[in-house]
């Protein structure tokens, strides 16, 4: 008899709500985002449930928004994710620990340090979420006067990638022998020296910490442009994807697991984690309830800004109650544009509608009770629209307690998700090989 398939569960924890109106809701941790001991309480609580992994999305600027509109956001004031993650490492022992750094405004020699510590202080469960960064005020923090272009962002991502997973592997896994007698500390035909001269990057290495736990913390990606589907077929190994209905979610899993054969790698070896807002009540007028109490907590200065981030154009000088008119194409995020267009097309919601949506959250949302909830999720699962779902809680801690008490018990009961973590590192619990080391068999 063939086992089920098991769902993949990740939390998304920066900001600790994706909702703008989270923070507002009765019974909110207001602070919750700049929050050690709330953090902490809340890594603890998951890893109780057996999440796969704690995710920190990042922003390298303010969110490049009005501040009337900016004045209004919780997302303004966060811990810089290697410094949180660290701190959550000592406080849990199997829960994954995944962090967001952008491709377009660090350097591979650095990054490449601060992930292989990571992954070794957390012994085993450090994740990277690459991105290229939308946002074009990030570039003005690092001495650029203007974004750098989609098509360069995603090149020197490619190249990026090549240049830190190539200083991961410096050492060999035996490299360090560690002879107090004979006084040999490591073996230098163990080590290599990278020497990459690139398009974008020039770095010698060798990286001077040892081969992370897992060979590489696990790779892991967002993003639905064509340029996004082609990186992550040929790099990631898990992708948090956006699709809002099941059509969605199966035509994105088909298309992106389907080119996985032509980079050389196996199927099975690429999650697909669909962001979901997952609202749990008691019955499901109960959850539509908390679902419409939290949309009212969210301003309209708010929800204008939220929309023009999404579109990369301002849409306040246009009617309201009028429909998007045509907006021009940008250098920022394809894929989240996209998005919100087809939404506004497909439900012919007005610019007020539209923005009140995406003031909130516009993607992919469970409401209901922890049976229907898990009904959708394992509908997604079976019929191959996702491996998982990467989950947004509407506030902490009750939106999170909701889900572990009334959703976790009902998915184990139908036996596609674990009672028990299946080994002691992410890749190990998500089902993913150890890489080879490319330069030491």
């Amino acid at each position: 008899m063939t086992a089920r398939r098991q769902l993949k569960l990740g939390a998304f924890m920066r900001p600790v709500s994706i909702h703008t109106g989270a923070w507002r809701y009765p019974g909110a941790q207001r602070d919750a985002n700049f929050n050690l001991a709330a953090l902490t309480r809340y890594a603890r609580r998951l890893e109780e449930a057996r999440f796969d992994a704690f995710f920190m999305a990042d922003h390298l600027a303010l969110l490049n928004m009005p501040v009337e509109a900016l004045k209004r956001s919780h997302t303004v004031t966060s811990f810089e994710p290697f410094t949180l993650l660290s701190a959550l490492a000592g406080a849990t022992r199997r829960l994954g620990l995944v962090a967001t750094a952008s491709t377009t405004f660090e350097h591979p020699f650095n990054l490449a340090r601060r992930f292989a510590s990571l992954d070794h202080i957390s012994e085993g469960r450090a994740g990277w979420n690459i991105v290229t960064t939308s946002n074009p005020d990030a570039a003005l923090n690092f001495g650029l006067d203007e974004h750098v272009a989609h098509a360069d962002r995603y090149a020197r991502a490619r190249e990026f990638y090549e240049v830190v997973t190539g200083l991961w592997d410096s050492f060999a896994d035996d490299a360090f022998v560690r002879d107090a007698e004979s006084g040999i500390y490591f073996d230098p035909s163990r080590l290599h020296v990278l020497g990459h001269k690139g398009e974008h990057f020039s770095v010698r290495g060798p990286l001077h910490i040892a081969r992370p736990v897992q060979g590489w913390p696990v790779i892991v990606q967002a993003g639905a442009s064509e340029a996004g589907r082609q990186l992550a077929a040929e790099t990631a190994e898990v992708v948090f994807a956006a699709g809002s209905t099941l059509e969605e979610g199966q035509r994105f899993y088909a298309d992106v697991k389907g080119r996985l054969a032509a980079a050389g790698r196996e199927r099975d070896h690429l999650k697909i984690l669909p962001g979901a807002f997952v609202v749990v009540g008691e019955t499901v007028e109960e959850a539509r309830t908390i679902r419409a109490h939290l949309d009212s907590l969210v301003h309209a200065d708010s929800a204008i800004a939220s929309l023009s981030i999404a579109l990369g154009y301002d849409v306040s000088r246009f009617d309201p109650d009028g429909f998007l008119p045509d907006i021009p194409d940008t250098n920022q995020s394809k894929s989240s544009r996209e998005r919100v267009l087809a939404l506004a097309e497909r439900e012919k919601l007005t610019i007020r509608q539209l923005a009140q949506r995406l003031g909130g959250y516009g993607g992919l949302a469970f409401v209901g009770t922890p049976h229907t909830i898990a009904d959708a999720m394992q509908e997604w699962l079976e019929s191959e629209a996702s491996d998982g779902f990467n989950v947004m809680f509407p506030y902490l801690p009750g939106g999170l307690d909701a889900f572990v008490e009334g959703v976790v018990p009902e998915l184990q009961r139908r036996g596609i998700f674990r009672t028990e973590y299946e080994g002691a590192t992410l890749r190990e619990n998500l089902g993913l090989p150890r890489p080879a080391n490319r330069f030491f068999a």
